[in-house]
């Protein structure tokens, strides 16, 4: 096998949650340019729909199970019916995200806890009824972020302690499943890329930031996805428990 062919996903199946926009879809794609078919979860089925027709497009099968992560029974559904539609579960791709920027003394409650129920709680469910069924040699990707590990100048609590605890629930499944399961768990945490949560930044926060972008521009979706297949294939097997930064260098500034 060639270094090139062990990036290939032919004939493995694939999870990935918020899967209707931005990230979510542009993972989608490259798992089916891989050759994986792709089971794709999230709340809003019409746009989910649109996601499924792209992946069947690219001669791969796929489903499309309205899902909230934060619900674990709606988890277990999206589980079972992957299993039941595409065989099996070899790769999980824990996107759902939510968040918000509200100053730390008005956050309300709900507002934090939704936050950390689709976050952090969410991929820990998907993970939970993912490991009861994978097979040895599956992978888990925990899509975290540059705000679990620096800040960025946007008051971010429950987003920035979501995507930090995404990390050690990372190290926590690697350590409980890698040598038992032979499931592999890493987490990628991206920098600035387009999505609809950047969308939502303030008016110039994007520009203000930019100075600790050593690349001197944002991220391209494409090469997110290309750090993903490289965890979620054969090429990543001897990486696990890992947290793979993709930022322009964001946190070394």
């Amino acid at each position: 096998m060639s270094v090139l062919e062990l990036f290939r996903l032919d004939g493995k199946v694939a999870i990935v949650t918020g899967a209707s926009s931005g990230l979510g879809v542009a993972f989608a794609r490259a798992l089916a340019e891989a050759g994986a078919d792709v089971a794709l979860g999230a709340r809003r089925l019409d746009r989910l729909e649109e996601t499924r027709a792209m992946v069947t497009s690219l001669g791969r099968r796929a489903i499309a199970v309205e899902t909230d992560v934060a619900d674990p029974e709606a988890c277990q559904r999206l589980v079972a019916s992957t299993v039941a539609e595409l065989g099996r579960v070899d790769v999980l791709v824990n996107n759902a995200g939510v968040g918000t920027a509200v100053p730390a003394t008005r956050e309300t409650p709900e507002q934090f806890r939704q936050v950390i129920d689709v976050n952090l709680n969410g991929a820990y469910w998907m993970a939970q009824a993912c490991g009861r069924v994978m097979e040895p040699g599956s992978s888990i990707v925990n899509i975290s972020s540059v705000l679990g590990i620096t800040t960025a100048g946007l008051p971010q609590a429950a987003y920035a302690a979501s995507k930090a605890g995404l990390l050690g629930l990372t190290r926590d499944l690697a350590s409980q499943w890698t040598g038992r399961k032979g499931i592999r768990v890493n987490a990628l945490a991206p920098g600035f890329f387009a999505s609809e949560m950047t969308e939502q930044y303030p008016e110039g926060y994007l520009e203000a930031v930019a100075p600790r972008v050593l690349a001197g521009r944002h991220g391209d979706d494409r090469e997110l996805a290309a750090a993903l297949l490289f965890l979620a294939s054969a090429a990543g097997g001897y990486v696990t428990g890992q947290t793979l930064t993709v930022d322009g260098g964001v946190t070394i500034t």
